[in-house]
């Protein structure tokens, strides 16, 4: 009996890789960076099923170049790379991977703020250049984050699970959402706000938005003129989500005092700013990037891809 024909545009953690060859006909062997358009182009048109990540990006023209393809399965939470209304037009089914991915884009959100708050990057880079010479009371002073108010954009899961840390630092939680969500068990405090109210009363703030037209540019020159000047904004959502050139003046002018990112507006590019200025934290997009979560994703990815190839409802289809 042959294996499906699945096509993979990114090289995976090794167990799931295991599966996939397995269980599939790889069309392709994939490798470690994004695949050139052709190379993109011609594994959709040989697959039955796809595995791919956000930096592919699969158009209508690709959708009806691809006569077989069935799933696509987006190892990724997001989906704006794909479009759905392509998909659906051609009845292809499009997936993601939420949930599984949840606690440790919540953990980076977090590893960021103190990194951030605290000047961990610089700090590091004093000792490991050899340029520490000692204790000294005013040495890269920081800022406190035991009970200051952390600003929540978006309180899906993620943003929900950023806000479930706080407790332990005892930081009263502002948050703003399409919807206003009942206040849980655990969290009964949590006051729902406009976007204007939580930039305007947060010490902290992180996103966790989904790219759409609405949310490009959330946050920009006005909304950062918002915040307070010894505020910092985290972002592990999203790039596009902020305006990187009215963060970086805001940044220059004193406006903000901290940024840490995990995402950018033209990933893997950033800009120049960001590089030279000392109290931002950048990262290379690191937010789900624990081997548990990454199997989990993959493993995520396969149920729905052999769900539609056995006829059966996607877990987690999302057109």
């Amino acid at each position: 009996m042959s294996l499906p024909a699945l096509y993979v545009s990114r090289l995976l953690p090794p167990a799931v890789m295991s599966v996939l060859t397995e269980r599939f006909r790889l069309v392709a062997q994939p490798g470690p960076l994004p695949p050139e358009k052709q190379s993109l182009r011609k594994g959709l048109e040989e697959a039955e099923a796809a595995i791919c990540t956000l930096t592919e990006q699969i158009d209508r023209e690709a959708l009806h170049a691809a006569p077989r393809l069935r799933v696509i399965a987006n190892y990724a939470v997001g989906y704006n790379n794909i479009d759905l209304d392509a998909a659906k037009d051609r009845g292809i089914v499009v997936t993601n991977t939420p949930d599984v991915l949840t606690e440790a884009t919540a953990d980076m959100a977090w590893a960021l703020l103190l990194a951030t708050a605290r000047r961990i990057p610089e700090g590091h880079g004093l000792v490991q250049q050899g340029a520490w010479t000692g204790w000294e009371p005013t040495q890269l002073l920081g800022a406190d984050v035991y009970e200051k108010t952390l600003g929540i954009v978006g309180m899906g899961r993620i943003g929900n699970a950023v806000a479930r840390r706080a407790a332990g630092f005892r930081m009263p939680i502002v948050y703003c959402n399409r919807t206003a969500p009942a206040p849980s068990d655990t969290a009964p405090s949590w006051r729902h706000l406009s976007l204007q109210k939580v930039l305007s009363e947060s010490d902290f703030i992180s996103l966790h938005v989904p790219l759409t037209p609405s949310t490009r540019h959330l946050i920009g020159a006005a909304e950062l003129r918002l915040m307070r000047p010894t505020a910092f904004l985290i972002n592990t959502s999203r790039g596009p989500a902020i305006d990187e050139a009215a963060l970086v003046d805001a940044l220059r002018e004193r406006r903000l005092a901290g940024a840490g990112l995990d995402v950018y507006e033209q990933e893997p590019a950033l800009h120049p700013g960001l590089r030279s200025l000392a109290q931002v934290v950048t990262l290379p997009h690191l937010g789900s990037a624990t081997l548990s979560a990454r199997v989990r994703m993959g493993m995520v990815c396969i149920e729905n891809i052999r769900a539609v190839l056995e006829e059966r409802p996607a877990p987690n289809r999302v057109n």
